[in-house]
């Protein structure tokens, strides 16, 4: 099993971590780039009627909540950058739904602007989505190196 708490730079690629667990990654988001850490906190199913607000694109989906602390490790102006992830099933296959808004129980966002030095820290939320019926392993971040071998936290 390659999990373990990683704090240096970087996690190796295909790391698998159990939520709660930190993950050290370069990143880059448009122009901007750098080096963060990622903890996944928490990896809940939500309600049907939490994707009321989607109308039909919400039909046959459940809600999943990823909640995530994200460390600005290098000290680089990545302010106004988002971290993808991707919820998983139990075998760390993607679900293959992408829900593009959030709802009112998870509202994410772009990093704040004070998101410039390193040590700083922001809490977010992202909305992922699974099939009813469906369960939900865990999330995946696949960007950059980790594109054909993710980090994948498990539940």
């Amino acid at each position: 099993m390659k999990s373990a708490l990683i704090a240096t730079c970087c996690a190796p690629l295909g790391s698998t971590l159990k939520v709660g667990e930190r993950a050290v990654v370069p990143f880059k988001d448009t122009d901007e780039s750098g080096t963060i850490a990622i903890t996944v906190k928490s990896v809940d199913l939500g309600p049907k009627d939490d994707l009321a607000d989607f109308k039909n694109k919400g039909e046959g989906m459940l809600p999943v909540y990823v909640r995530m602390v994200i460390e600005n490790v290098g000290g680089t102006d990545l302010s106004d950058t988002s971290v993808p992830v991707r919820a998983v099933d139990p075998n760390g296959k993607s679900t293959k739904v992408i829900l593009a808004n959030s709802t009112a129980a998870c509202k994410g966002g772009a990093a704040p602007e004070n998101f410039t030095t390193a040590g700083a820290t922001y809490e977010t939320c992202k909305t992922e989505g699974v099939k009813d019926g469906d369960e939900v392993g865990g999330v995946m971040f696949r960007e950059g190196d980790y594109r054909d071998d993710p980090i994948t936290w498990k539940k």
